[in-house]
């Protein structure tokens, strides 16, 4: 399973009901919003200014894949931005490793953001003049490293993803693919804690995009950084995200794994979003097994130590071609060698649909 570990002490990113309001008249649209409960709408129309983020709270874990999932204008590139303050927050928190950004000095906060948090954008903005080299090490050369010290941190990071070879050629010599490993090099030369990255594949073909999304999450993992991915494509989120937080409207509608979201959508936007979603490798076979002492009372002349046996991360995948070798109609569900569960052919199928734990055990007087 993709769930992380939620002591307190793990989290690096704590966002504490977080506003963000545009406009000139701002701060008393806040005002009227705390004190009125006033919505978008209303605030748009009564001090004409926009709602980008509303009462946002997250977490961000030690050694997490974040991603922050929404369509244009769902305040989720707004919501990235605050979480090194690159934009203000109207009202709320963001404690970053503890420290409330809102508290540091300008200098405090340029140190927290060089030292701890990496950002790559969607335009990965490369200056056309310098070379690969010279462009994974700006970040590097701001912060005022030595020339020789620089460049020995950068070449490390390029090879890293992969660019060893292309240090003294020029960005207008890459792929749109090359120039976002320069961008996610720059990001990790200065080793930062935190990665944050706003849509960095999506102008890409969709071959070169899934083979950087599975880099992304792979080199992320190995260094143990911990990360906030901004996309508007669903597929993406679930196939990068160990969590993932669904935006509307500057709201988060709803936070979870991609198995929580699928089996128990928050409303009916959520359940739209992932209505086409293949749930083949998503649903794990935890969340489609029945307890058995249901599976003995469905069937009590069942002998329960004779099925095959299988784990319970075991995914909807493994499970029907486990069910088609099977003599049997059940698989046995293992964890540290005690059967915790029992898969039937009609539970497979309902987490096939989509369907929650709480209608299984709802339906399961008429398994099969």
């Amino acid at each position: 399973m993709k769930a992380i570990n939620a002591d307190i002490n793990d989290v690096l990113i704590d966002c504490q009901s977080l506003w963000k309001v545009f406009g000139d008249k701002s701060a008393a649209a806040m005002k009227s919003i705390k004190e009125r409960g006033l919505g978008k709408k209303e605030v748009l129309k009564e001090f004409n200014c926009v709602v980008g983020v509303s009462d946002a709270s997250i977490e961000v874990r030690r050694g997490e894949i974040f991603c922050i999932m929404g369509l244009s204008g769902s305040g989720k590139s707004t919501l990235i931005r605050l979480l090194n303050k690159l934009i203000t927050p109207s009202s709320g928190k963001v404690l970053v490793k503890g420290r409330d950004l809102a508290a540091l000095s300008p200098v405090d906060l340029r140190q927290m953001r060089a030292r701890n948090i990496g950002m790559v954008f969607q335009s990965v903005a490369l200056l056309p003049h310098r070379t690969v080299l010279e462009n994974a090490a700006f970040g590097l050369e701001v912060q005022g490293i030595a020339k020789p010290e620089r460049n020995k941190t950068a070449v490390a990071a390029l090879e890293k993803v992969g660019l060893a070879d292309w240090v003294n050629r020029y960005p207008n010599e890459l792929s749109g693919g090359m120039q976002q490993r320069v961008g996610l090099a720059r990001a990790l030369a200065s080793d930062p804690e935190i990665i944050l990255m706003d849509e960095p594949f999506s102008a890409l073909d969709p071959l070169i995009r899934r083979q950087l999304q599975d880099e992304f999450r792979q080199l992320t993992k190995a260094l143990g950084k911990s990360a906030v991915f901004i996309t508007h494509d669903l597929d993406e989120a679930i196939r990068i995200g160990d969590r993932i937080a669904i935006m509307k409207d500057g709201v988060i509608i709803q936070t979870g794994t991609a198995e929580e979201i699928i089996l128990n959508p928050a409303d009916a936007y959520v359940a739209e979003f992932v209505a086409g979603i293949s749930r083949l490798h998503l649903i794990k076979a935890h969340s489609v097994m029945r307890s058995v002492a249901e599976f003995h009372e469905s069937q009590p002349n069942s002998d329960i130590a004779s099925l095959a046996r299988t784990t319970p991360d075991a995914d909807i995948d493994e499970l029907i071609t486990l069910t088609m070798q099977s003599e049997r109609d059940a698989i046995a569900v293992v964890d540290n060698d005690q059967i915790v569960g029992v898969v039937t052919p009609r539970s497979l199928l309902m987490g096939v649909k989509g369907t929650s734990t709480h209608d299984l055990t709802a339906a399961s007087h008429n398994w099969s």
